[in-house]
């Protein structure tokens, strides 16, 4: 085992109980990102409601979302306030999953999605935050690991929901109507939209009870997160009974979270006072970063979104089964990523992890235009784009603040542009494919990965002048020291 391991491995059993925490928390997080991708359908149903309106059930999750990733840092001051704030997240992730089945109207299930959406987002910013903190130059194995469990939750919940889906002629309706939907249904070819206006969405309740279970099963799954977490507030002695008792958690690390310096709500980042004597190359980096993730989340909720749609549209013209496997790939492939990036990221740089990752999803976007009408090539794509695109956010992440010493808000930046980018292409992109077809899919996506690594070359740049201006102040800073009549004394 090299030093690097063991330093790791060290680290990791000296908090391993704050660790698996957050891990499990984003398994919440997973779980209830990916959920809306297989059911959708069968919830059009149960609402009565078009597919067109359905869909506005994804904005309002990924708008409170961002909601919820801007205002997370309000619960950063304290690790009391911090596990509050996750106990009650998770614990509202359930509850949305148990009441969902209950939601028989659009509007009702748009309000239930958007609690859970302020839930994730507030889990996303203070599991990130908790993360950089604890491990600061080591956190992008840890970070790596965190968004594993994301991937392993938005595996969890299609596998779940599955064998629950309907099969009737509800579903294979609004199948096709998903197709129109996010194209027009002049991309379809002739015969493939017959009868589409004859059929009705809605269904009698017992056809939609089914789906039900599969809600109140992950609701069973995710129950466990919260009591995880109420065992770390009791080993931390955070419990009203143990309030006055002496803290388990060592103090150092408890004012290092709460000192001036530390990350605040994405307003608090805002703080005139905190921002004077700022070199620019500092609101550079805090731009640069967040643009990067805001484009690369943007990818991967896009494509989570839309790869389907361009499946069973034209020229490839897929079938709905065949297509739909197109998702989970696309999730495993994240997941196994991840896992990957854990290893890689003890072995290099997060700067070398990115290059790599950037370079690769450009590659592959610029393969399927090249193959756009492969079917086995998408398949392989898709589980290539995954895999590259996996580590981008983790080692972003722990970039940035390794650059900016962890003094900044860069993690509150950075989390509120990736919720924002994945919920502005989505729609941008669903615009596009509606007027001009399934193949601008892919190309949205390609000149979104060579933007994307563009920033970064100049991420490269910022980050050696920033670096440059530190060392040429903290040399003015000794020579003031020494010249100054107190050292003279001394």
């Amino acid at each position: 085992m090299t030093l690097l391991d063991e330093r790791i491995w060290t680290l990791f059993k000296r908090n391993w109980q704050q660790t698996l925490t957050y891990w499990s928390v984003f398994f919440s997080f997973g779980l209830c990102i990916a959920f809306l991708g297989p059911t959708i359908l069968d919830l059009s149903c149960q609402t009565h409601s078009s597919l067109q309106e359905i869909t506005w059930v994804f904005f309002s999750q990924q708008l409170f979302l961002l909601v919820g990733s801007s205002a997370g840092g309000l619960f950063k001051k304290t690790l009391l306030s911090s596990l509050l704030a996750l106990f009650f997240c998770t614990l509202i992730i359930s509850f949305v999953f148990a009441i969902i089945p209950l939601c028989r109207h659009i509007v009702l299930l748009s309000l239930a999605l958007a609690l859970a959406g302020t839930a994730m987002g507030v889990i996303d910013t203070i599991a990130n935050l908790r993360l950089v903190k604890l491990y600061q130059k080591d956190s992008s194995v840890f970070l790596q690991a965190l968004h594993f469990f994301i991937g392993l939750g938005a595996l969890v919940s299609p596998l779940v929901a599955d064998p629950f889906l309907a099969e009737d002629s509800c579903l294979q309706d609004a199948n096709v109507t998903n197709s129109s939907v996010s194209m027009g249904l002049e991309h379809l070819p002739i015969g493939e939209g017959d009868g589409l206006y004859n059929t009705s969405l809605g269904r009698d309740d017992e056809a939609t009870t089914s789906v039900s279970y599969a809600f109140w099963i992950m609701a069973l799954i995710n129950l466990p997160v919260p009591i995880i977490v109420l065992s770390l507030m009791y080993h931390e002695r955070l419990l009203p009974c143990f309030i006055n008792s002496p803290r388990l958690l060592d103090p150092n690390a408890q004012t290092t979270m709460d000192g001036s310096h530390g990350h605040g709500n994405l307003f608090a980042c805002c703080n005139v006072p905190k921002l004077k004597n700022r070199p620019p190359t500092f609101f550079m980096l805090h731009a640069l970063g967040g643009a990067i993730l805001f484009s690369t989340d943007g990818i991967i909720g896009s494509y989570a979104a839309f790869v389907y749609t361009y499946a069973v549209s034209p020229p490839l013209l897929m079938a709905h089964k065949e297509a739909g496997y197109l998702d989970s790939i696309f999730w495993a492939a994240i997941t196994l990523g991840r896992l990957i990036f854990i290893v890689l990221s003890c072995k290099y740089t997060p700067s070398r992890l990115l290059i790599f990752s950037l370079v690769g999803v450009i590659l592959v976007h610029c393969l399927l235009l090249i193959f756009y009408t492969s079917e086995v090539f998408l398949f392989i794509g898709t589980c290539v784009l995954g895999l590259c695109i996996s580590g981008v956010f983790p080692s972003m992440v722990a970039y940035t603040e390794d650059i900016l010493e962890y003094k900044g808000c860069a993690t509150t930046v950075l989390v509120t542009c990736a919720s924002l980018g994945e919920m502005l292409m989505q729609l941008l992109v669903g615009l596009i494919i509606n007027s001009d077809g399934s193949y601008a899919f892919q190309l949205c996506c390609t000149i979104v990965s060579f933007i994307c690594f563009c920033l970064f070359l100049l991420f490269l740049y910022s980050a050696h002048l920033h670096k440059k201006y530190q060392t040429v102040h903290r040399r003015r800073a000794r020579s003031i020291l020494r010249l100054s009549p107190v050292s003279q004394l001394g």
